[in-house]
């Protein structure tokens, strides 16, 4: 026989228990309509992921429960579902007295529950709880050792849930060895490059061991410093993919497969269903590309979720900020981005015009607001206390503090904009800028979002030019020219900063991969230059933790993912 599946990949919002039971009950009947057997949802569908200390409101924790006990109740006849929720402590835990980790007082469970004609008629309790890098799981919940294996047209169906997954053996191959011919897999995997062929060698690896087909259905959408970008997949028996999902985008994926059933089929004599037509995958985008759709969706999640129905961005005339505003474009419309120019007397004409024409392309409202008067203003007041001019008698020249002050008169007039229009401000740093801490605490760094967070000078090039591949709205030279913040005459960033080839290697080093400085100098740098940058790394860390959130798309991000003390004394 053939078992009709559908893949329910949906944007289960955090919190929105009410709006995560309409997007489960829509896909359901959807897939109800279209024949199917059963409909696998995402990791914790009725409260989204991650809820975080949610869970530890009881209330949140009720209308979860009371949430999949409606699912239940009315779901479409016919079609089993199985569906993510929060478990409120049935049985005993499972001994975990090998764990290194501390486990919540709480019994809750991460589980997953199989609805079917108005019953819950399986569950299943997540055993490996993840709790690294953004995972924090193990502080909510406990883990059960039991394997679920549930009856769905007379075909053994398992269900495990994400991090299951990623072991050699465990719940997946528990599921297969207690009967399961087709395993679901429920998943909430946050999106970082290169990590679709980690997902997929695990999804063959379970498949062609336990010869069985294997459903993978991933959350998507951004939620707060990760971005889920979907890509669910179906993996036959033979490591074959023989189906995946849409990127950054919901879907609902429908396949026939063949299976053995252990029952005789529960399908009434003469029953038919419509006829499905082969399932074309949607096809995906390149290595630059779904870092841009990553980021897109992050920010228009992330303003939407937040109330925010416009973005307000800086515009310098540089490489940063000319992305940003074409990532916010994207994401939000150009008609929800106010643009902003706010020259200094140092800023060069071509940056100005660079700005202007930026704008232009995008269709965006733009503004020019020159910072020369407050500047004056401040510098004035501050003269006696501060270098501010560059034609003084003594002979000393400004410094640090006069370029910051620049930045954050810019920060003062984005943030009074924010506030008079209800509009949000987008930061434009990038990763390589926050971690020597080259960008100025409130002043560029003020804002709400910060879409490059987790970017690198470099990468950020790269996303420029693949923006361009579709037309051409960033100036050819904004690309080209050397990046320099123009906060005095003839400013260059690589006066004070090694290359961006040699920078980004070292912070990668460092920051994604916890590489000291003996085995940083060993990839080829000089160690004068690893010394120095990884001071300025270690020694940036109170700013990073007042910067806003933004999104990760590497596998080490600063936020949550990186949790260094600022104040320590380890220096290498």
């Amino acid at each position: 026989m053939q078992l009709r599946v559908a893949l329910g990949q949906i944007a289960a919002r955090v919190g929105d228990v009410d709006g995560n039971l309409d997007r489960v009950l829509r896909a359901w009947q959807r897939a109800a309509d279209a024949g199917a057997d059963l409909v696998v949802f995402t990791e914790l569908t009725i409260t989204g992921y991650p809820p975080e200390d949610l869970l530890l409101k009881r209330e949140f924790v009720e209308a979860n429960l009371a949430g999949l006990e409606r699912l239940a109740a009315i779901g479409p006849a016919g079609t089993s579902a199985v569906v993510g929720y929060v478990g409120a402590g049935e049985g005993d835990a499972t001994d975990t007295a090998h764990w290194d980790v501390a486990l919540a007082t709480r019994n809750l469970t991460n589980s997953a529950a199989v609805l079917r004609d108005g019953e819950i008629v399986a569950s299943y309790d997540k055993l490996r709880l993840p709790n690294y890098g953004v995972f924090d799981e193990a502080r909510y919940f406990s883990p059960r050792d039991r394997p679920c294996v549930a009856d769905v047209a007379g075909v053994p169906v398992g269900v495990t849930i994400c991090e299951d997954l990623w072991t050699e053996s465990g719940p997946v191959q528990a599921a297969v060895a207690a009967g399961a011919r087709v395993v679901a897999s429920l998943n909430a995997s946050p999106y970082h490059r290169g990590k679709r062929d980690d997902r997929e060698a695990w999804a063959r690896h379970h498949a062609t061991r336990g010869r069985a087909h294997l459903l993978y259905t991933n959350l998507v959408g951004g939620q707060d410093e990760v971005v889920f970008d979907g890509d669910s997949m179906i993996v036959a028996p033979d490591g074959e993919v023989v189906a995946r999902g849409a990127q950054f985008e919901e879907d609902l994926v429908l396949v026939d497969l063949p299976a053995q059933t252990s029952t005789p089929a529960t399908t009434p004599p003469g029953a038919t269903r419509p006829t499905l037509t082969a399932h074309t995958s949607p096809p995906r985008s390149d290595a630059v590309g779904e870092i841009w759709h990553a980021l897109t969706r992050a920010i228009a999640d992330y303003c939407r979720h937040n109330g925010f129905a416009e973005a307000i961005v800086g515009l310098s005339g540089g490489i940063d900020s000319a992305v940003t505003a074409t990532l916010a474009a994207d994401a939000l419309g150009p008609d929800h981005l106010l643009t902003v120019a706010m020259p200094t007397p140092w800023s060069s004409q071509h940056s100005l015009a660079d700005a202007s024409v930026l704008a232009h392309n995008l269709g965006t409202l733009h503004h020019e607001l020159p910072i020369a008067e407050p500047l004056a203003a401040a510098s004035r007041q501050l003269s006696d206390l501060v270098v501010t001019g560059f034609e003084r008698e003594d002979g000393r020249q400004p410094g640090t503090a006069y370029e910051n002050l620049q930045a954050r008169l810019r920060g003062v007039m984005l943030m009074t904009l924010s506030n008079e229009r209800g509009s949000i401000v987008l930061t434009t740093g990038n990763k390589s800028e926050y971690a020597v801490g080259y960008s100025t605490l409130y002043g560029d760094m003020a804002g709400g979002f910060a879409p490059l967070k987790d970017v690198a000078k470099l990468l950020v090039y790269d996303l420029a030019r693949w923006r361009n591949r579709r037309d051409e709205v960033i100036p050819a030279s904004t690309i080209d020219k050397p990046p320099s913040a123009e906060l005095r005459p003839d400013q260059f960033d690589q006066d004070s900063l090694p290359s961006y080839e040699v920078l980004d290697d070292i912070v990668a080093a460092y920051v994604e991969d916890d590489l000291g400085i003996d085995a940083i100098v060993a990839r080829g740098h000089e160690e004068a230059d690893v010394r120095r940058i990884v001071r300025l790394i270690d020694g940036a860390e109170f700013k990073r933790r007042q910067a806003p959130p933004g999104p990760k798309i590497t596998e080490r991000a600063f936020g949550r993912d990186r949790r260094v003390p600022i104040t320590n004394g380890w220096r290498g």
